[in-house]
């Protein structure tokens, strides 16, 4: 396990589009995903112990954003060649364990992990009404603590994002495992 933290996203980029398969077995994009004041989108995985460490307080959160009109959905763009735990029915049955309240939905070719910029897991991008970028930070300052008594960045970004359509000024980055990029595009990622 690689510790990777999540590079600069330019902030005001508009969404790349995307149109994946998820465990549900429906196709989802970016209008599908979306709530009516933004769209939150996660880079996550089966295997890694960060997300593993921090999924409770995902959860917890898109719950709560529900009720602000945000949507949110759960991208894995791992390869399950080396990775099986990341294979599709091991999501499914994640989601089912879990009851994710969010589309989850498989990147296969990593094309949409690679047009995000996304490098690790997990990893947070959050949209304004408009699916423009206005937070690409942490979840919360715990890392990979349970400890409940922290500030919820992500939570507290999205639902200023929903009222104002700024996010906040002080971003602070993710960190997690890398993403498992497919061998075949490895040099694209060294």
């Amino acid at each position: 396990m690689v510790l990777t933290e999540t590079s600069a996203a330019a902030l005001g980029a508009t969404a790349p589009a995307f149109s994946l398969r998820g465990v549900d077995e429906k196709t989802w994009t970016l209008a599908t995903a979306r709530g009516k004041n933004g769209l939150l989108v996660m880079f996550i995985c089966n295997h890694c112990p960060y997300v593993k460490a921090v999924r409770e307080k995902m959860i917890r959160d898109a719950r709560d954003l529900g009720a602000h009109d945000v949507g949110v959905i759960a991208i894995n763009a791992n390869d399950p060649r080396d990775y099986p735990e990341d294979s599709f029915a091991n999501m499914q049955r994640i989601a089912r364990e879990f009851a994710y309240p969010f589309p989850y939905v498989v990147d296969e070719t990593q094309a949409v992990a690679k047009s995000y910029g996304a490098v690790c897991t997990p990893e947070f991008f959050g949209y304004d009404k408009d699916l423009k970028l206005r937070y690409h930070g942490r979840l919360d300052a715990a890392g990979r603590s349970n400890d409940p008594n922290v500030r919820r960045d992500l939570f507290d970004a999205m639902t200023q994002i929903a009222r104002t359509g700024q996010g906040p000024a002080e971003q602070i980055p993710s960190v997690g495992c890398s993403i498992k990029w497919a061998k075949r595009s490895t040099r694209e990622h060294e």
